[in-house]
């Protein structure tokens, strides 16, 4: 009994149950549809933002602090996509145009929202009834949770941007959002701003004509978007139209030789022509909220100038190639990275010429890929570097204070003007290279042969072994040409003189003894004269050097009267007190010749003997026997009496030593020589007994201009292709850099920062070439490829900073700003080759104008011209130079009090608020220009 009690108790008590629980399970799909869109509301505001961004929230990339979460709802057979959009901080200003936001968030003037639509192709909602169903059901979801966000729909086409939206604002107020667009064909009147006030006080006055007859107060705020002509090459013909045909008629061609390119003045158009990096600028300028209370008001704005609008906004267009991953930008590094696969290819071949002929190519795709330009450019490329460039080179030119750290030629160098050409010459193949190596070569001979100073070298002068060897072979060669003209132009002189002597003896009744004196004394004269004078370059420790093609007007130094004196030659005066050992005359210092020059290779071929036999000091007294000779016959003319120790006491002083007498003006001096020059078998006594007694200039020359020369015109026949090509690309680098390094791109630090490190990362790279340590399939061949990529990112940011300045010249804030940022941008792929780079990100600066910048900025919208494609009618206003916006955006409002009107009662009786709150109960947000026109509306309403 009390078991069925028990089960009758429970029977009741589940049957209670079942009467109250909610069965889902029975209710309709939309109810079902509107618990999940409530559910999923409830658990995003629960979240809140930093709990969503940990659940995969998305960031927006146009704007820093906005993000999205996305879910998806199903009702029926239809599937929907709802996207919460939210922000980490929601205390910035809506009305705030100098921000980034959201579309609905400029046209509603809302923070955070919800966008509910379906997923389909177009991803609107086509039918009328359904949109309205899908907003009631959010609305109804977002009421039960007591959410306040505001939740659109899309509606109709894509194209149009149509939106129908809803708000509950709590328990008085309902916010109605509505947006739509017209593609084509607007009305005239809703292309000024009368017409535009007149349909937003239609929206609002109770007939037709309350906006003629009655002042509605109305806020405005208002930003106009306008856009620099486009200066890239496909719009230059355009915009030099008129300036074209105005010259037509002036000049008898018709052409147009003064049309420049925007790099012109730059050092890189030389060899090429830069795409302009910045296409324009977008200007925005912006009035601030203001009150409007008729159409004439309205009518006066449209006309107002932009110049006084409170805010102006630079936007930079900034070309897509100038971080694009293509890798198809031309420049200097473009043409390295071909250099560089040239020299991979070097080490096939022993010579140059084995490049020239097609049958040493291979396959039919290399000899394509190596087609070599036409004769027409081979001479005009000779002619730029030989025929053009005589004139002495200013080396210091463009020099960075790190370039010399890099084995290569100067800039204005032949060969670094060389190594340029080939960089530009054909598609710098090997092939093409090695054309242009034979062919220059050959003129390099003709310039010997001939004995024409050769072009871009230095004439005079030591050789700079911190150059690459071919420099200095160049550099010699040109010293060695200048010297073979000088002996040329002394024999023509010799012989003309000879001529003269004759003349006048056949002219002259002289006996002929003294006409044998006569003779002589002419000869003697014409020695003198032959050789350009002694020059005295001062004392080198107790040495003085002259050239060894000089002579002195005073051939004698007479320190005195003395019969000794009268027998000097070539002296160049008296050393001090010195005194001679075998007489008391004073110890001369003669003029000596300039010691013989020597390229690296053979210093190295010098040190490589001395290895070979000893580091013995008559070894070496030996390899320097013809300059030894040389000082000593100049020293014997210019002391007659002297000997071999006064000419150690000159020479080499560490090799006489004193008794411990100071004083140089006791004679006859104490001393002795050094052990091993007093040593037997000295080789420095034994060259001193042979060797005459010669002033420097009867000498014969130390160096060889004939036999010099044909050694370097041998080397440079004969080079192996890929020691040619290392020191090509040594020079190639640093010519390439020093050019860059020219461009003035102002008092940008961060430019000159990276032109240092360029240098650096340059000399580190390049020294396995310069040492002669690279091999065929080396590594290093990848290091130089990666060099490439350093370069072409300073040239791109180097392109940059030249156009900015190019165009800010008057106002070096704004494009020291606008580079700053970009390299801020920039400078994470620095590190990346062209294909890492990454592109998804866009440059978007704004920068805020001073009103002292605002006219260099104006002067860049130059008036448009009657040729120019895109010119239409004008018919919006607010002309900048002729200019008018290409996009207008108004946000028009009209806000009520809370003793106002009907929301007076209401709003004492429901929320008690203060009479003084201003409610905003319409906006309407308008966007476009004459051929396109988008509003959005926004009513406040009590419910």
């Amino acid at each position: 009994m009390a078991s069925t009690s028990k089960a009758n108790l429970t029977e009741d008590d589940e049957e209670e149950e079942i009467e109250h629980f909610d069965d889902f399970t029975l209710a309709s799909s939309w109810e079902r549809f509107i618990s999940e869109i409530e559910a999923t509301c409830r658990q995003w505001s629960a979240d809140g933002p930093k709990n969503l961004l940990e659940k995969g929230a998305v960031h927006l990339d146009y704007s820093n602090k906005m993000y999205r979460i996305k879910s998806e709802l199903k009702d029926a057979t239809k599937i929907y996509s709802m996207e919460y959009y939210f922000g980490i901080d929601n205390n910035g200003n809506i009305s705030d145009w100098n921000c980034t936001l959201h579309d609905l968030q400029l046209c509603f003037g809302v923070k955070e929202f919800l966008v509910i639509s379906p997923q389909s192709a177009s991803g609107v909602v086509l039918d009328a009834p359904e949109s309205s169903k899908l907003l009631s059901a959010v609305a109804i979801a977002l009421s039960n949770c007591s959410c306040l966000w505001p939740a659109f729909v899309p509606v109709h086409d894509p194209s149009r941007k149509a939106f129908i939206g809803i708000q509950n604002m709590g328990t008085i107020f309902t916010r109605r959002f509505e947006a739509d667009r017209i593609g084509s064909q607007v009305p005239v009147k809703f292309m000024h701003l009368e017409g535009l006030y007149e349909l937003f006080v239609s929206k609002f006055a109770y007939w037709t004509s309350d906006h003629l007859t009655h002042l509605f107060k109305v806020y405005l705020m208002m930003k106009l978007t306008y856009r620099t002509l486009p200066n890239d090459d496909e719009n230059d013909g355009i915009q030099d139209a008129d300036a074209e045909n105005a010259e037509s008629e002036k000049m008898p061609d018709g052409g147009n030789h003064n049309r420049k390119h925007w790099d012109d003045d730059c050092p890189w158009s030389e060899w090429y022509s830069a795409e302009d990096p910045v296409k324009g600028f977008d200007l925005v300028t912006t009035w601030s909220e203001k009150v409007i209370e008729s159409s004439l008001e309205m009518a006066e704005m449209e006309n107002a100038s932009p110049h006084e609008a409170e805010k102006w906004i630079l936007t930079p267009n900034l070309s897509p190639n100038l971080d694009s991953s293509k890798g198809d930008r031309i420049g200097f590094a473009s043409q390295l990275q071909l250099l560089v696969s040239a020299l991979d290819m070097s080490f096939e071949a022993q010579f140059m010429e084995d490049f020239v002929s097609d049958e040493n190519l291979g396959s039919d795709n290399l000899k394509s890929s190596m087609v070599i330009p036409p004769p027409t450019v081979l001479d005009r490329v000779l002619k730029d570097l030989l025929l053009e460039g005589r004139q002495f080179p200013d080396f210091a030119k463009g020099k960075h204070k790190r370039s010399q750290a890099i084995k290569g030629a100067p800039l204005e160098s032949l060969f670094a003007q060389f190594c340029l050409h080939s960089l530009w010459f054909g598609n710098c193949s090997i092939r093409a290279i090695a054309v242009l190596w034979v062919e220059f070569v050959r003129e390099i001979r003709w310039y010997w042969e001939e004995s024409q100073p050769l072009p871009k070298m230095p004439a005079h002068g030591s050789i700079d072994l911190a150059t690459c060897l071919i420099n200095q072979k160049l550099q010699m060669l040109a010293i060695c040409i200048e010297k073979k003209r000088e002996l040329n132009e002394e024999f023509q002189d010799c012989l003309g003189s000879n001529d003269d002597v004759f003349a006048h003896m056949e002219v002259e009744d002289i006996q002929v003894g003294e006409e044998s004196t006569s003779f002589l004394t002419q000869s003697q004269d014409f020695d003198g004269k032959r050789d350009s004078p002694l020059i005295l370059e001062g004392f080198n420790e107790s040495r003085t050097s002259i050239s060894k093609f000089s002579t002195n007007s005073q051939d004698v130094y007479s320190a005195d009267k003395s019969t000794s004196d009268s027998k000097r030659r070539g002296s160049a005066g008296p050393v001090g007190s010195m005194k001679l050992l075998n007489s008391c005359q004073s110890l001369h210092a003669p003029f000596t010749q300039n010691a013989p020059l020597m390229t690296e290779d053979m210093h190295e071929e010098r040190l490589r003997a001395v290895e070979a036999f000893g580091d013995s000091f008559n070894f070496s007294a030996q390899l320097e026997r013809e300059t030894l000779s040389s000082d000593m016959s100049a020293f014997k003319a210019a002391n007659s009496d002297a000997a071999f120790e006064d000419f150690i006491r000159w020479h080499s002083p560490g090799d006489w030593e004193n008794d411990g007498s100071e004083a140089n003006d006791e004679w006859p001096p104490r001393g002795k020589l050094s052990q091993r020059m007093s040593g037997p078998g000295n080789s420095w006594r034994k060259i001193w007994n042979d060797a005459p007694s010669l002033p420097a200039y009867e000498q014969k020359p130390l160096l060889d201009p004939n036999r010099e020369g044909e050694k370097i015109l041998h080397y440079l026949e004969t080079v192996r292709p890929h020691q040619l090509l290392e020191q090509m690309v040594c020079t190639a680098f640093r010519a390439s850099a020093d050019t860059l390094h020219q461009t003035n791109f102002g008092s940008l630090k961060q430019m000159t920062t990276k032109m240092d490190q360029l240098y650096h990362t340059m000399a580190s790279t390049l020294r396995p070439l310069q040492a002669n340590l690279l091999s065929g399939n080396s590594e290093k061949i990848g290091d130089l490829k990666r060099l490439c990529v350093a370069l072409e990112h300073v040239e791109k940011l180097l392109t940059l900073a030249a156009s900015l300045r190019h165009k800010f010249i008057q106002a070096p804030r704004v494009y020291e700003a606008i580079f700053s940022d970009y390299y801020d941008f920039y400078l994470p792929n620095m590190g990346k080759g062209s294909a890492d780079v990454d592109i998804q990100k866009e440059f978007d600066l704004k920068l805020q104008l001073k009103m002292n910048e605002r006219q260099v900025v104006s002067n860049m919208f130059t008036p448009p011209t009657a040729n120019q494609s895109w010119r239409k009618v004008l018919s919006m206003g607010n002309l900048l130079n002729g200019h008018e916006p290409i996009l207008r955006q108004i946000v028009f409002s009209k806000r009520d009090s809370g003793s106002d009107c009907h929301y007076a009662v209401s709003t004492r009786g429901g929320l008690h608020m203060d009479d003084q709150q201003e409610i905003e109960t319409y906006r309407m947000y308008v966007c476009g220009t004459s051929n396109d026109l988008r509003v959005a509306l926004c009513v406040t309403s009590y419910d």
